[in-house]
């Protein structure tokens, strides 16, 4: 998964903008823009953000892992 997109469709899904999501963290815009490029993010980063978001990002990664059997 790419993180970075995932916030980016789960943002449009819920009407959010870039400019939303700054003021929020609070960062600049940029910032934002910067965050959906990535692969990857800090865990705490991706915290507020679920928290901001109200959705579980970390259960989505965590739905990837493969199961041992």
């Amino acid at each position: 998964m790419h993180i970075g997109t995932r916030v980016q469709q789960v943002m449009k899904e819920q009407g959010r903008n870039v400019s939303w999501l700054a003021e929020k963290l609070p960062c600049e815009r940029t910032n934002v823009y910067y965050i959906y490029k990535r692969s990857s993010i800090d865990t705490e980063l991706l915290f507020k953000i679920s928290k901001l978001l109200n959705h579980d990002f970390f259960s989505e990664i965590s739905k990837e892992l493969p199961l041992k059997k």
